[in-house]
């Protein structure tokens, strides 16, 4: 039997549609003894085999759902057992995750305005490409080739922003394109969101996240202090289908006071930006390959796409570099700077590793690019390539 404050709690939980943290808030109690009360509830509605009509999505914890289900009938036809399997409820989990933004963001303060530069060239945008970083991974040398961890990918990030923004031209905007799987998991476990396998992780994710605001800060910071606007994607990706939202929502909050900053929010996994002439689209590449992407880009922009003379998508997720232009768009798929993990190595799924930073004209379209490896970027030369360049 519930107790009467157990009653009350369900109620709450009813009348919002099984928001938890609404629920908490009707009621005038914390968001945790909601969580812990409704757990004792679904304890005991299992133990009594009450399911209020078999649905069993009520046993379920906030942000998962039912996935598949297997009853056992006893003699008389009654539900003896069942058995659940749950997988997370994106929209949901999506749903929380901005609340708690919305919740926390009065208290987070703006960042502090950058200087800008002197001059830039108006007609130029540069567009630095950054996919599959896989940040918290752990590979050892002596079984993939090459070591990588936290701290190597945190350093070698900065590093590469350094020498890509020295050699980059005085473009007006620059676009921070991080096109997904920036984290290499997405909570607690250091499992992929959707299969749950098992991942080689090198911190916790806590120490994960923290790296994760104070390396992209500082690359941003970076980009404000060469261009005159700066462009932010955090594009969802297969290993960081949430956290690619709080990163979003986060950057969004933090430089809300900041109008040389615009960061897409949009949480479908397809995003566009409009250049002059020139259209740019990204998607990590998880749900549309690049066979059949093009159209999907142009559907879903079609206006944008309609005003512009230039299109060109970009797409990472397979870690090869792939180009190709059919009659709608140019598609490029990307390598990444991170070493293979043990998985691709013993699947023999490897690739070069470089990142690029593609500049746009207003009209004419692309108009370069500079393709810089973590050898270089390590290697601190770019002065010198510049002077040999002059």
């Amino acid at each position: 039997m519930l107790t009467d404050r157990q009653k009350e709690i369900l109620t709450a939980v009813n009348n919002n549609n099984g928001n938890y943290s609404a629920a908490a808030r009707d009621l005038g109690i914390s968001r945790q003894g909601v969580d812990k009360q409704m757990q004792l509830i679904n304890v005991k509605r299992n133990k009594a085999g009450s399911f209020e009509g078999n649905d069993v999505s009520r046993v379920v914890g906030e942000g998962y759902s039912v996935k598949k289900m297997s009853v056992l009938l006893d003699k008389q036809g009654e539900i003896d057992r069942q058995w659940v399997q749950i997988c997370p409820d994106k929209a949901r989990v999506e749903m929380a995750l901005r609340e708690a933004f919305e919740a926390l963001s009065e208290s987070i303060p703006p960042a502090k305005a950058v200087k800008a530069p002197v001059a830039n060239t108006f007609d130029l945008l540069s567009t630095y490409v950054i996919t599959d970083y896989h940040l918290g991974m752990l590979a050892w040398g002596e079984e993939t080739g090459e070591d990588w961890d936290t701290n190597r990918a945190e350093l070698l990030l900065e590093k590469w922003f350094e020498s890509a923004i020295k050699m980059s031209p005085d473009s007006h905007t620059a676009i921070f394109a991080q096109m997904g799987d920036f984290m290499h998991w997405d909570g607690l476990d250091a499992v992929t969101p959707t299969n749950r396998h098992v991942l080689d992780a090198d911190t916790r994710f806590q120490r994960l996240v923290r790296v994760a605001m104070k390396v992209l800060r500082k690359v941003i910071k970076m980009l404000l202090e060469k261009h005159q606007h700066v462009h932010i994607i955090m594009a969802e990706g297969n290993h960081d289908l949430a956290s690619s939202i709080w990163l979003r929502e986060m950057f969004a909050q933090l430089y809300r006071d900041e109008p040389r900053i615009s960061v897409d929010t949009n949480p479908d996994p397809y995003y566009g930006y409009e250049w002059g002439l020139t259209s740019l689209f990204f998607h990590h590449g998880h749900k549309k390959r690049m066979n059949s992407i093009d159209d999907v880009f142009a559907a879903k922009f079609r206006e944008m796409f309609g005003r512009t003379k230039f299109s060109y998508a970009h797409m990472g997720h397979l870690h090869h570099q792939v180009m190709q232009e059919t009659s709608l768009m140019v598609l490029e798929q990307h390598r990444t700077l991170a070493s293979p993990d043990a998985h691709a190595s013993r699947g023999g799924w490897l690739s070069g590793k470089d990142a690029k930073v593609i500049t746009y004209h207003r009209e004419y379209g692309e108009v370069s690019r500079i393709v810089l490896s973590p050898e270089f970027a390590f290697s601190g030369k770019e002065f010198e390539w510049i002077l040999k360049s002059k």
